[in-house]
């Protein structure tokens, strides 16, 4: 999943810290710096937190934290503990929606941050997000985002691409939500449950009744299913330098 075409596609920023390696896009330099603050920010009182508990960061099980735990790490367990997994597989999502409320804080009305594919946005025009299946059948599927000044999450888990785990067998499994951490959780739950072409559809099930999911997309070889309230899928070409990797 990575933003792909905009009718003002303003800055477009590549940013990495450690494993966190991200695009950022806004319209001005002060923005891309907001965010870049609030990555280091998180991720220094997430590592802080996991060296004192290094369970939260190894665990598949949803995990209970204190109440004095920073506030990433509180997100993060509350949306695994809402999809029954572990809380790492939220935090992709979770950094990317800290560092665009910072963007929003300081008064941004495009702005967007892509984690691996798990995006935060809030935008003042349409939007085109590619979605990125790997060695899928299906090709150049899009998501046409509309403007939102309120907070989105679209995000995307993969049992075939990228070094995220996954139980399932998805090539794209994604979900979206105006909850961004919940977005990411759930992606890996619905990416769990995808088998085979025979199971898109019974796949939902993993995020049909949780509140705050919109809607839901899955890909696997020649297929694909919708499931909710969903952007508009349209066809787009996926550029290669517009995915965000190491």
């Amino acid at each position: 999943m990575s933003v792909i075409r905009s009718s003002n596609p303003g800055l477009r920023v590549h940013y990495r810290v450690k494993e966190t390696i991200v695009t950022i896009g806004a319209d001005c330099d002060e923005y891309i710096e907001v965010a870049k603050k609030a990555i280091q920010n998180e991720r220094r009182l997430l590592e802080g937190f996991i060296i004192k508990d290094p369970f939260f960061k190894v665990t598949l099980e949803p995990y209970e934290v204190p109440a004095s735990a920073p506030g990433i790490v509180r997100r993060m367990a509350e949306a695994a503990r809402v999809m029954g997994i572990g809380p790492m597989g939220a935090v992709a999502g979770t950094i990317a929606a800290y560092a665009v409320e910072a963007m929003l804080e300081e008064g941004a009305l495009y702005a967007f941050v892509d984690n691996g594919g798990d995006i935060a946005l809030v935008t003042d025009r349409p939007l085109v997000l590619g979605i990125y299946a790997g060695e899928a059948s299906i090709k150049d599927l899009a998501l046409e985002v509309q403007p939102t000044d309120e907070m989105l999450g679209i995000c995307t888990s993969s049992g075939t691409v990228g070094p995220s785990i996954s139980f399932g067998s998805a090539d794209a499994a994604l979900v979206v939500s105006r909850n961004v951490s919940l977005a990411d959780a759930a992606a890996t739950a619905l990416g769990n449950a995808v088998v085979d072409e025979g199971t898109l559809e019974d796949a939902f099930v993993a995020v049909r009744n949780i509140n705050g999911i919109q809607g839901a997309l899955v890909v696997k070889a020649d297929r694909f299913a919708v499931w909710g309230g969903m952007p508009r899928v349209v066809r787009a070409k996926m550029k290669p330098d517009h995915i965000t990797r190491g």
